[in-house]
């Protein structure tokens, strides 16, 4: 059991911190620090703070932040902390000078050695990241492939392996899989696609600098086809979760990608002026101009080139960029679409399309993308490269000399993750046209269903079909709506018309059959289950998935579908196995303290808000708590002696604000658990899996009605003798970092320490710097905001947006801070630090 001390709590959250950043959710990894006069030091990302100590103190002593050097090793962790335990108060600043002349208590670095070691046993846990089966070549059994991921936390890095097992089925049901030895590891390995059939992989390899992109093409022994793509033809292969797309055609002889366009000719100039020719690698008395400016996408993309559709012929490594597709789309998520009988039909290419050029949007550029689906795209078809284009072109097309592109849902806003159904007849996608409306960065979604022939994509407008509207309120233990991270390639059943897909139901995420041509939604995993289940591959149809919670580790599941005439009573379902297997093995301490662990998800009722009309913003939203499994009949059977037997709290705040915490196993979370801390994991009104009208209560009311649930969840556990209301500490990033620090300036009496990562603390200043401006708009304004959205807001808006920003209320806070930055983030920290020491 871990000391009841403010020191420890805040000795652990760095710890907490440490964790995520191992995990790779900061900077990379670290480097020597400059050989120059002493500065300070952002722990998270090593960017000097300021060489002028009146700065450094004066917004220590006004705000209790804490910026310390950052860590690079277990060793250092012991240090930094230490010495934080062993100070009568937290530490203003250490400079790295002053790390090396810490004095160590022996005892404390023991203390943090062995939780260092600790960490490491969960950071060593393997997680399954994709599966794939396949029919076995001896026609019988199946082949199963899995992507394993290992953190590497002294390297700050990832390793991803491949593991195989061969799959056996009885009479009876039950299912046998046989594992190979060893997994392989997949070095310098970007992404793998299998074929539809299974006889071949292609492997992305994509290369630093201006080496060449390499796809290689492997049978079942051996490497067949290796092709070069130089930068001249492309970039690299984009592999991320919005503009990926690798898509085998059902012969296996091309495959459609997106990749970054080609770096445009620059010109060249001497000190006599601009060359013509010139040979700039030879010449070191020519240097290159940088062309044009060019935006990007915000977030994780800053850099990369806009996504181009590219088609390669594996056969004769022959690549072609895909002509006519105007350059004010930025392309993702290719498929084949299947190929008609007709002699003279065209081989069409369906992607996503997001525009970068709207009269519509204001303003005309890119803003950023990454988890912001209120993005407009639309679905988009055109002839393969590699056939002849038959004449004849859609009435609704893109841009005056593009007349092959077919704009599929020109008046629905929002169209992704198309697949097309295994007899060719149906294109079905889902749409965030929610989000797009509204302003929503996510929101509830919908299912969509296009009749693919050559009359019906001929002809305009296109008939689109409802699978599964938007769900606005929802009673407890019904559908809330559709809420879908992602769709496998091969989500389909045998009957052709049923996938399967996962999606979030209310702190849980569930697995769910739909029929696209009934539009009837069941849910497959086991109703009465508190897990998280994800769905990984299709035998068949039979489901293989895994189950995890925060405290069992991710267990493989095999479903084994049962026909409704084997069960009269039932529709069709799935009887579930566990899957012995090599993947998620522990240490067994780790195991133990695992089994010492119990959670259950609370529900948290409204109090008194008449500020909301709709149904679903009054309805109760939801916390995870997770504590030992002795603690809570300890902890009640001694309120009314007060509250001393309850572990010290953490409060864990997610992102967004329109995210969602899972009942998922996170081994940052676990670990925590682990050393003592009971944790609530709050998902306050306006997360993901409640249905639209509770999502749609938040926006124009945060820094309130979020911060009044988070007291209200904090509330109840107290009330039920769970918690100490003395012994609390909460930590958030992004969104949850706004929140954390609202709520120590709102309630600064109620929490011992904070952690802070990429929090927001002042949206005045983020609407001029960030790349996602409409979303301060639209959470301070509500759905109205992105009425008068502009990116030169008048001082009133600006003043507005203070009174609702976490600064407003900097000069009641008295918790101690640890703040956390990634590096570009950070570059905005210094118009943030003035505005602070001005207050």
């Amino acid at each position: 059991m871990v000391k009841d001390s403010t020191f420890k709590y805040y000795s652990l959250i760095i710890l907490f911190f440490n964790l995520h950043r191992s995990l790779g959710m900061f900077c990379g990894t670290s480097t020597a620090l400059p050989s120059r006069p002493p500065l300070y030091y952002c722990r998270s990302c090593r960017t000097p703070l300021s060489s002028r100590p009146f700065l450094r103190q004066e917004l220590s002593r006004r705000t209790n932040i804490d910026f310390i050097s950052r860590v690079s090793s277990f060793a250092d962790v012991s240090k930094f902390i230490s010495r934080a335990s062993s100070l009568k108060q937290v530490p203003m600043a250490v400079s790295e000078k002053e790390v090396g002349q810490t004095i160590i208590d022996p005892e404390m670095v023991d203390d943090y050695t062995s939780q260092a070691k600790l960490l490491q046993e969960f950071t060593n846990i393997s997680t399954v990241s994709k599966a794939w089966m396949f029919d076995s070549n001896s026609g019988s059994g199946s082949q199963a492939m899995f992507s394993i991921g290992q953190v590497n936390l002294m390297d700050n890095s990832k390793r991803t392996s491949l593991l195989s097992s061969y799959v056996t089925k009885d009479t009876d049901h039950s299912v046998t899989f046989h594992w190979s030895l060893f997994p392989v590891e997949m070095v310098g390995v970007s992404t793998m696609v299998p074929s539809p059939s299974g006889s071949k992989l292609l492997i992305v390899r994509n290369k630093d600098n201006n080496a060449p992109t390499k796809l290689e093409i492997w049978s079942f022994s051996k490497l067949v086809k290796e092709i070069q793509i130089p930068k001249s033809v492309h970039g690299s292969i984009f592999t991320d979760e919005f503009f990926e797309g690798i898509s085998w055609n059902s012969e296996e002889n091309s495959i459609a990608y997106i990749a970054e366009e080609p770096l445009p000719l620059r010109p060249t100039f001497d000190y006599l002026g601009y060359k013509k020719e010139s040979n700039f690698d030879k010449d070191p008395e020519i240097w290159k101009a940088q062309g044009d400016w060019e935006e990007h996408w915000g977030e994780t993309y800053v850099g990369k080139r806009r996504p181009t559709l590219f088609v390669v012929d594996i056969e004769s490594g022959d690549v072609r960029i895909v002509e006519g597709i105007p350059n004010s789309l930025s392309l993702g998520q290719v498929v084949w679409a299947p190929v008609s009988s007709s002699d003279n039909s065209k081989t069409y290419l369906v992607f996503v399309g997001w525009k970068s050029e709207d009269c519509e949007q204001k303003p005309s550029r890119k803003l950023g993308i990454k988890y912001c689906y209120n993005r407009p795209c639309s679905l988009y078809a055109i002839g393969s490269p590699f056939q002849v284009i038959i004449s004849g072109a859609h009435d609704d097309t893109v841009g005056n000399d593009s007349t092959d592109v077919i704009n599929l849902t020109p008046t629905l806003g929002s169209a992704f993750f198309p697949r097309f159904s295994p007899d060719g007849k149906s294109l079905v996608f889902l749409s965030a046209k929610t989000s797009v409306d509204t302003g929503a960065h996510s929101a509830t979604n919908s299912l969509h269903r296009i009749d693919w022939t050559e009359s019906e994509i001929s002809c305009s407008p296109i008939n689109i079909h409802d699978i599964v509207p938007v769900v606005m309120y929802s009673e407890d233990g019904t559908f809330p709506g559709l809420y879908c991270p992602n769709i496998l390639s091969n989500p389909w059943l045998s009957d052709g018309s049923t996938m399967i897909l996962c999606s979030y139901w209310g702190s849980t995420q569930v697995i769910l059959s739909i029929n696209v041509l009934s539009c009837k939604v069941t849910q497959v995993t086991p109703i009465d289950s508190k897990h998280s289940w994800g769905f990984l591959a299709l035998n068949g149809d039979d489901i293989l998935a895994v189950s995890s919670s925060p405290v069992d580790l991710p267990q493989l599941k095999y479903g084994c579908f049962v026909k409704s005439d084997e069960k009269p009573n039932q529709t069709c379902s799935w009887d579930w196995q566990d899957v012995p297997n090599p993947l998620h093995g522990c240490s067994e301490k780790v195991h133990l303290l695992l089994s010492s662990l119990k959670f259950d998800i609370m529900k948290i009722p409204i109090c008194n808000d008449s500020a909301n009309v709709t149904e679903g913003s009054r309805k109760a939203y939801e916390a995870i708590f997770v504590s030992s499994s002795d603690s809570q009949t300890k902890q009640q059977s001694k309120v009314c002696s007060g509250h001393g037997a309850c572990n010290p709290l953490i409060v864990i705040l997610h992102g967004g604000p329109h995210s969602v915490s899972l009942t998922s196993y996170s081994k940052n979370q676990a670990f925590l658990a682990a050393l003592g801390y009971n944790l609530l994991i709050i998902n306050y009104r306006g997360s993901l899996g409640f249905g639209e009208e509770a999502l749609q209560s938040l926006p124009g009311k945060i820094g309130t009605q979020d911060v009044n649930d988070v007291l209200s969840a904090m509330d109840k556990i107290i009330e039920m003798g769970l918690a100490d209301p003395s012994k609390i500490a909460v930590l958030g990033g992004s969104h949850g970092g706004f929140l954390t620090a609202h709520l120590i300036g709102q309630a600064p009496d109620r929490f011992k320490v904070a952690a802070l990562r990429n929090p927001v603390c002042n949206l005045s200043l983020m609407v001029g710097t960030s790349d996602i401006p409409d979303w301060c708009y639209f959470e301070t304004f509500g759905t109205s905001g992105q009425y008068f959205f502009t990116e030169s807001p008048s001082a009133e808006h600006l003043n507005y947006f203070l009174t609702k920003s976490p600064i407003s209320h900097l000069h009641k806070v008295k918790t101690q801070l640890f703040f956390s930055w990634v590096l570009k983030i950070f570059e905005f920290l210094s118009p943030m630090v003035y505005s602070m020491l001005e207050l």
